[in-house]
C-alpha cells in the first residue's frame, strides 16, 4: 500500500502536471509547481476525496508547500482513527426500523 507522502505526491503531479522530481516537501505548490488559485482550489478536492477528509478554506489556504499537506492529511488522518465511531446502535435501530417496514 502506498503510503500518504507517496499518494499525496502522486495527485500533485496529476493535478499539476509536473514531473515528480519537482514534488519535495520543500516545493511550493505557487512558487515551485506553478499552480494558480483554481489549481488548489482543484488540489484540495482532489485531496479531500482521495483520503476522505474535509479540509476547511481556513486550513486549506495555509497549505503552501507540498510538506504542509502531506502533514495536515497525516494529522488529518489520525484525528480520525480518534475519533469516537458514529453511534452505531443508532445506525443499527436505524436499519432494523427499516427492515419492519
Amino acid at each position: 500500500m502506498a503510503s500518504v507522502e507517496q499518494k499525496v505526491k502522486d495527485i500533485i503531479v496529476e493535478q499539476l502536471g509536473v514531473d515528480p522530481e519537482q514534488v519535495t516537501p520543500e516545493a511550493s505548490f505557487v512558487d515551485d509547481l506553478g499552480a494558480d488559485s483554481l489549481d488548489t482550489v482543484e488540489l484540495v478536492m482532489a485531496l479531500e476525496e482521495e483520503f476522505n477528509l474535509e479540509i476547511p478554506d481556513e486550513e486549506a489556504e495555509k497549505i503552501a508547500t507540498v510538506g504542509d499537506a502531506i502533514a495536515y492529511i497525516e494529522k488529518g488522518l489520525a484525528q480520525a482513527e480518534n475519533a469516537p465511531v458514529a453511534n452505531e446502535e443508532e445506525e443499527e435501530e436505524d436499519e432494523e426500523e427499516e427492515e419492519d417496514k
